[in-house]
Order: C-alpha cells, then sequence, then structure tokens
C-alpha cells in the first residue's frame, strides 16, 4: 500500500504529463493503476491505439539540402514564359531535358561512352560544359576522358595554346587526354626540350598531328632529337607532319635540322630565326633529301590566322583560361602578396607578349627561312613569284644529283643512332 500512495502521489503531482496506463504485476496478476484515484484495479487491460510520435508532429521532406545548387535548379524542371497579356506560363520539361541534367551532374560516374550514339553525346557534352564540369580539378578530368577516348577528334580536331603557357602548366593532363589532334599551336608558351607535353607528342595518341607550330618554345638540338627518335626508328610518332613551324629558337643548329629529315611528307617549313651556322648548306639539303623549296615570299601557313581551337571543347578551353586569368587576377587590397603576384600575375604575361613579338620582329629582320614543296599548289602564297624561277630550281636539281650520294654520306651521322638515341626509345 505504501508503495501505490507513492506512485499515485507521483501521478497526481505529474498529471500534466500524459503518461498513459501504468501496469503492476502483483501475486501473478496484472493490475492497472487508476490515475484518478490513486488505487489499482484489477480489471482487462485496454489496449490503446500505439502512437510512434506525439501529437503535432510533422515531417518536412528536403533533398539535396546540403547542395544549395541543387535547391536552386527545382525550378529547371519547367519552362517560364509570358503570355501576350503579361501573365506568367509555365510548362513541363520533355523527359529527356530532365535525364541529360541529371546525367551530366554525374557525368564524372558514367563508365564508358564507347558505342553510344555521338548526336545525343554532343549534347550531353554541352550539358555538362554549360555546368562547368570539366572545369573541376579531378572529375573534370575522369569525365573529359570518358568523351575524348569514345569520340575521338569530335571533342577537339584543333588546338590553338598560343601564348597560353598558364594554361598548359594549369590543365596539362586534361591537354593530354585529347586525342586524334590534327592541328596543335604551341607558339610562345616557352615549353623547352624537357617539357612532359613535348614527350606527349611523340605518343601514338597523337600520331594524327599534321600541323605543329613551336615558334619560340626555348628548344634546341636535343628536344628536337627526343622529338623525332620515333619516327626515326619505330615509323611511328610525327610521321603523318606536314606542316612545322619551329622559327624564332635560336638554340636550333644544323645539327637539329639533320633530325628533321625523317619527316618525308613535310611540305612546309619554316626555321627561321633559328641558330643556323651554313644556311646554305642547310637550304640545300632540305631541297635534295625532303623536296622543300625556299620560298623567297612568307607563307600564309604560317601567319597564325587560320589556326583556332575547333570541336566540342572549344568553350571547354575557354572555360580553362579565364579560370585561370580570374585566379591570378591581381588584387589592390592584399598589398602583402606583391611578391607572389609579379611571379603568378597579368604583368609577367604581358611582358611575355611583348618580348613574343620582339623575337617575332628580330626573326623577320634575320631573314625568311621558310619552305613549301613545290607540287603543293595550297601550301603558300600565288605562285607567279616563283615560277620564273622554277627552271632554274630544277637544272640546279639535276646538277645536284651527282652531288647527293656524297652528301648523305657525308651528313650520315646526323641520322645515325647513338646511345642517348636507344635510352630515349627505350622509354616507349
Amino acid at each position: 500500500q505504501n508503495w501505490t500512495r507513492g506512485m499515485s502521489y507521483c501521478l497526481h503531482s505529474e498529471s500534466h504529463l500524459d503518461t498513459g496506463p501504468i501496469y503492476v504485476r502483483e501475486n501473478g496478476k496484472l493490475n492497472v493503476v487508476n490515475q484518478g484515484a490513486g488505487g489499482i484495479q484489477n480489471v482487462t487491460p485496454r489496449t490503446r491505439p500505439f502512437r510512434l510520435f506525439s501529437r503535432g508532429f510533422s515531417v518536412e521532406l528536403c533533398m539535396n539540402r546540403e547542395d544549395d545548387r541543387a535547391r536552386r535548379q527545382r525550378t529547371d524542371h519547367f519552362i517560364f514564359t509570358y503570355t501576350k497579356e503579361g501573365n506568367l506560363r509555365y510548362s513541363a520539361k520533355s523527359l529527356f531535358s530532365l535525364v541529360l541534367g541529371y546525367i551530366s551532374d554525374n557525368v564524372d560516374h558514367i563508365d564508358s561512352l564507347i558505342g553510344f550514339p555521338e548526336q545525343i553525346a554532343e549534347k550531353l557534352f554541352s550539358a555538362a560544359e554549360a555546368r562547368q564540369k570539366f572545369t573541376e580539378p579531378v572529375t573534370g578530368l575522369r569525365a573529359l576522358q570518358k568523351f575524348t577516348e569514345a569520340y575521338g577528334n569530335l571533342v577537339l580536331c584543333s588546338l590553338c595554346l598560343r601564348n597560353r603557357y598558364l594554361v598548359i602548366s594549369e590543365k596539362l593532363e586534361e591537354i593530354k587526354s585529347f586525342r586524334e589532334l590534327t592541328c596543335l599551336d604551341l607558339s610562345c608558351c616557352k615549353l623547352g626540350d624537357e617539357h612532359e607535353l613535348l614527350e606527349h607528342l611523340t605518343k601514338e595518341a597523337l600520331s594524327s598531328v599534321k600541323r605543329l607550330l613551336l615558334k619560340d618554345n626555348a628548344l634546341s638540338d636535343v628536344g628536337l632529337r627526343r622529338m623525332t627518335a620515333p619516327v626515326r626508328v619505330l615509323k611511328k610518332g610525327l610521321e603523318n607532319l606536314l606542316v612545322l613551324d619551329l622559327s624564332c629558337n635560336p638554340k636550333i643548329t644544323d645539327v637539329g635540322i639533320g633530325y628533321l629529315l625523317s619527316f618525308k611528307k613535310l611540305n612546309c617549313l619554316d626555321i627561321s630565326g633559328t641558330g643556323l651556322k651554313d644556311v646554305n648548306a642547310v637550304i640545300k639539303r632540305i631541297q635534295m633529301q625532303i623536296g622543300l623549296v625556299h620560298s623567297e615570299v612568307p607563307l600564309k601557313e604560317f601567319d597564325h590566322s587560320n589556326c583556332k581551337t575547333e570541336g566540342w571543347a572549344e568553350q571547354t578551353v575557354l572555360q580553362w583560361e579565364q579560370a585561370v586569368m580570374e585566379a591570378i587576377k591581381p588584387q589592390d587590397n592584399l598589398r602583402s602578396r606583391t611578391a607572389a603576384l609579379h611571379f603568378y600575375g597579368k604583368t609577367n604575361r604581358i611582358e611575355d607578349v611583348v618580348k613574343c613579338k620582339l623575337v617575332e620582329a628580330e626573326a623577320k629582320a634575320s631573314g625568311n627561312l621558310q619552305f613549301y614543296k613545290e607540287k603543293v599548289q595550297n601550301c603558300h602564297l600565288p605562285l607567279k613569284k616563283e615560277v620564273a624561277g622554277g627552271h632554274e630550281l630544277r637544272n640546279n636539281k639535276k646538277r645536284a644529283l651527282a652531288e647527293q650520294e656524297k652528301e648523305r654520306t657525308s651528313k650520315q651521322k646526323h641520322l645515325c643512332l647513338t646511345v642517348k638515341d636507344w635510352d630515349l626509345l627505350n622509354t616507349y
């Protein structure tokens, strides 16, 4: 009884709480505590409906609450327009558009696109590009590789990175993922002989390159030897090259020109502004061994006017450049970072642009060393100025045939493989 009185007192003191019935087992019987009288009644317990949550409990369903972009895009399921009367009208998007948007948001999770229709793949690429998925550090590279593996030159057939060395530095792996390029412009990028991108040029993925512009890239004979080694021995790499620009590279000498003679399909060559010692001998050698004639007038193939980025990823490359330029944009309120801004900022870039133009002017002043294949009519400017001297060139070529064997024998050392060549080839 004392226990029941204590229980009753507890219930009266906390009567404001909805505790429900309390059962007590005594002498093998189940008793329920009467909250009103404070006693115990031996009655059959009445079942009350089980309530998991208290009254007034509510649940709000929120998808992707942690992702602000997904919360903002909940209206993307509709197309909003206005009627003639000025009333707002909306209509639901097609299921194809909704699925395309969802896949583009998760494009980096695609396993493969090989065999997927290219018409739909182009729309998928554009949708992912509009969301700037290819600018993301890790997932962007993985997504871009899926497209380049499946569609090759449709993603990008021509790439112009002239004076964009910062883009090369920041997006090197993405650039290396492009396959089946036919035109690549790396002018004024100061890559040097040991740059990873130059080594990538000799890979099978870029064996389709027909036009390569390497003006003002601090190249030397060592870089040319590395670049031509697969062609000279394995008949791979840049074997399909038709146009090559090596101007404004003063460290390239007569020895380096000897490595270029392995490009038998060359139609146009520019070696203006290089460090040649015997120019006449080089001109004669190029004419005899690969059939290129020295041009007295500048060739249109080297004016860079028709070299541009073309393909699905054209806007992607622009997004990369904008992101890089935004990252190095000087900030006036952060004076403590002056040294870093001088190293990464626009000032150095502008100075390099001016320097590149000065190098081009010096190359023009030193003389034009551009070559073209005489049978190719589309490789140079109108040939009226060249026709007059055409017969004389043919006669000179005939007279030089007798000396050709002697020339090859005396210069064979430039084409022979050295120990360094074999070491280089072992890396492929």
